[in-house]
């Protein structure tokens, strides 16, 4: 149901009132609809109910203000949360579709909101995603939290008190960029990347490490080269090859024994360290 219902970053005020100039549908009305679009796939009359309601996400969308996103894009997200209340409304459960929508509605923003509201996601879990949005209207009214508010907090909505403080201290928390290249101090000290470790290796210990597996990689080589040719197959085809083979696929190419592929493998490895080991010597 593709309804091109878009909001314009600047003409939201232009938006409310076309919106809001959209007769409300009667009872009677509704369900008329609802029997054109549920019964012979009507979209118009699909059309006409969600239009009759966009005042209402409107509504829902100026509740979430304090995040600092878009009212715009709150509305768009909003939109398509109503869009699939629609899709989804039974009529004959006997309620409104306003009061099955708001569900939906609220779905889509708070996804949009987490996805946006911090670069690094405050709330993946579910229990996470609904501590964060309690949290953030407990905290309007209190500000930072006391230890009985925490443990009323998290009494409330079911998890421990350090779930709560956690969950406060990521939302009290700004992304910050490692180099510092998104602020106008091309020198901003403050940027992890001025203070922060590098613990990976230098050039020389680089070198010294490419020149190790080059020296390893020749000595393996020359002391596969030390197997007779079936041992050697064995061990490129058990650990060398990209698609490992078992030791009874292995067993039925040479018309063994699994278990005798498992002793040529064993003593082929003996061998194998024994010439690696005389090489590096």
């Amino acid at each position: 149901m593709n309804l091109q219902l878009t909001v314009a970053n600047g003409s939201i005020e232009a938006y409310v009132q076309s919106v809001n100039s959209i007769p409300i549908l009667s009872v009677e009305r509704e369900q008329e609809l609802f029997e054109r679009f549920k019964n012979h796939e009507d979209l118009e009359a699909a059309r006409e109910i969600v239009m009759s309601h966009l005042r209402f996400v409107v509504k829902v969308a100026r509740g979430y203000n304090g995040y600092g996103l878009p009212q715009a894009d709150l509305i768009q997200e909003g939109n398509i949360g109503l869009m699939k209340a629609v899709k989804r409304f039974d009529p004959a459960v006997g309620v409104r579709l306003v009061s099955f929508a708001v569900h939906w509605i609220r779905a889509e923003m708070h996804e949009y909101i987490l996805r946006n509201w911090r670069t690094v996601k405050v709330a993946t879990t579910k229990a996470q995603r609904k501590l964060f949005f309690n949290l953030r209207s407990t905290k309007k009214r209190l500000g930072w939290l006391s230890q009985e508010e925490i443990r009323s907090v998290a009494d409330d909505l079911g998890v421990s008190p350090k779930d709560v403080v956690e969950m406060e201290k990521r939302m009290s928390a700004h992304d910050a960029s490692f180099d510092g290249l998104d602020t106008n101090d091309d020198h901003d000290i403050s940027a992890p990347a001025f203070y922060l470790e590098d613990q990976g290796n230098g050039p020389e210990q680089e070198i010294e490490s490419r020149q190790d597996d080059a020296l390893a990689a020749e000595g393996l080589k020359l002391a596969l080269n030390s197997l007779d040719q079936r041992s050697k197959e064995i061990i490129s085809k058990r650990w060398l090859s990209p698609k490992k083979q078992t030791l009874q696929e292995l067993a039925a190419q040479y018309g063994v024994s699994a278990e005798r592929i498992r002793q040529l493998e064993q003593n082929a490895m003996k061998k194998l360290r024994s010439s690696i080991s005389e090489n590096a010597s």
